[in-house]
């Protein structure tokens, strides 16, 4: 079988099993099966496909027929113009996600000038926070964009946090990433802010509990003792906002195979905010920014939170399709 025929095939089941995106997700998976990518499969359709490849291709359409998302599939997702790796473990990438950057990165240059300073680019002195990290794309992003920013990333997930780890490692990023398994900020050392600190090494997963990481401080030697909470000058999160009773609702691509700890926010799919805007008050810098990713009707419920005396300059951003996608705050 040749990479044409083999293609044709790919988007004549896909399309007949009712496969959204089915010609994308066919040439997907043959460049996957095949470990090609797309100007080969343009350029060179006559070349034929191994055995073993052939085998490949026929598997992976079957898997994607039965309801398994292409991206885990083939392990990979695009965003924000980087390759990430996915797995069932963390939630893929969407493009809507792609906002909270843009927000972040105009809310900290708006804040620079306000300030009366030149607009910082670079992020010199900031230290960031994901909260629910996943597969570490928002923190990725921002550091790729702000080469000398300083980020701590969270996740309850430990899996998760492995497959964040190896992102960062991937784009060369695992200095300036510190991964943590902590619940929202909770139990976040005062010193562990960016990855710095002695305690961790690149790519590594810090557990708040150990002492050499609760002291910031390497096994053997003095504790350094803390009380305060660490504050940070942006706060980006996109929090579980799915709610349970949307379940049945939503494709089975995503409700049978994505992180149910990471879509379902509570049976209104709102019922987290409180709890992070809270915690995002306290462990923000005066004038600190917070930029949180909104679910679908989910703004009525998450705006009046954010309007009382410790935040200001509250602003909501749409999506492409008209949707309340993003808010954020700047903490007074």
């Amino acid at each position: 079988m040749d990479a044409r025929s083999a293609l044709k095939i790919g988007i004549t089941q896909l399309r007949e099993a009712g496969v959204p995106s089915f010609t994308l997700a066919a040439e997907l998976l043959l460049l996957h099966a095949a470990s090609h990518d797309r100007i080969w499969l343009y350029a060179h359709p006559e070349d034929p496909l191994t055995d073993q490849q052939e085998k490949l291709f026929l598997g992976l359409l079957a898997r994607r027929i039965a309801g398994e998302p292409t991206q885990y599939l083939t392990g990979k997702q695009e965003f924000w113009g980087l390759e990430f790796e996915v797995n069932p473990a963390v939630l893929i990438p969407r493009p809507e996600t792609e906002h909270v950057i843009e927000v972040a990165l105009d809310r900290l240059a708006l804040r620079e000038i306000r300030a009366g300073r030149p607009q910082k680019t670079i992020g010199e002195n900031l230290r960031i926070a994901d909260i629910g990290t996943g597969s570490g794309c928002i923190a990725i992003a921002l550091a790729k964009e702000l080469p000398l920013a300083k980020f701590t990333a969270t996740d309850t997930s430990r899996a998760a946090l492995q497959v964040a780890a190896r992102n960062a490692a991937r784009h060369n990023l695992a200095d300036r990433i510190a991964f943590v398994e902590a619940n929202v900020l909770q139990a976040i050392p005062a010193n562990l802010v960016g990855a710095q600190q002695a305690a961790l090494q690149p790519g590594k997963i810090a557990d708040p509990k150990s002492p050499a990481v609760a002291n910031n401080n390497p096994v053997g030697e003095p504790p350094i003792a803390s009380h305060q909470p660490p504050l940070f000058d942006l706060i980006a999160s996109n929090p579980p906002y799915i709610g349970r009773r949307e379940a049945p609702t939503l494709a089975r691509e995503v409700r049978d195979h994505e992180p149910h700890a990471a879509l379902f926010g509570g049976e209104e799919g709102y019922e987290l905010y409180a709890d992070l805007i809270s915690q995002a008050a306290q462990h923000l810098t005066p004038g600190g920014i917070l930029v949180l990713e909104l679910g679908h009707e989910s703004l009525p419920a998450v705006q009046p939170l954010l309007e009382v005396e410790r935040w200001t300059n509250v602003g909501v951003t749409n999506d492409l399709a008209g949707i309340p996608r993003v808010i954020a705050a700047q903490r007074t």
